[in-house]
């Protein structure tokens, strides 16, 4: 369908979404589809969200830490990057949850998120894929890049 994707020119992520309370995935993935990018999955526990990562190659995960079972999201974010080289974005409301080298994620949205937050962190993913530095005065999706985690933390609360 030609003009589906608005005056933008890029190209349509291929996202997986890794989130255990359903309504909140249907709804990102009503954000992530209006914003012109194709939603391959949603995994509700780390064992489906592995699989499919392996299965469906995203381009990008949204990822909550907490799962229904259990703090799981950070193994999931490290077997996603590591693994299969997915970009990796946090869904929490506790970014004190985020480990220390962000196992391998490259930015965090604030829950309850907001339609801003995410596409601010799709606009960072493609800016980033098409290296074109966007500023980073943002205050519902932090990356994580010259940020300090103190920095991060500050700016969620």
């Amino acid at each position: 369908m030609p003009g589906r994707h608005g005056l933008s020119n890029v190209k349509p992520l291929r996202i997986l979404i890794v989130e255990d309370e359903f309504l909140i995935a249907l709804e990102l993935e009503s954000l992530l589809q209006d914003a012109g990018h194709d939603v391959v999955g949603i995994a509700a526990t780390s064992g489906e969200a592995i699989a499919l990562g392996q299965q469906l190659a995203p381009d990008l995960a949204f990822v909550d830490i907490h799962l229904a079972d259990g703090l799981t999201g950070i193994d999931v974010a490290r077997n996603l990057s590591d693994q299969h080289h997915v970009t990796v974005l946090f869904m929490t409301a506790n970014a004190k949850r985020i480990p220390e080298d962000f196992a391998g994620a490259r930015g965090v949205i604030a829950k309850p998120y907001t339609e801003r937050g995410v596409q601010e962190a799709l606009a960072y993913v493609t800016a980033e894929q098409e290296h074109e530095p966007r500023g980073t005065d943002r205050m519902t999706f932090v990356p994580f890049d010259a940020n300090s985690r103190e920095d991060s933390s500050s700016k969620l609360s």
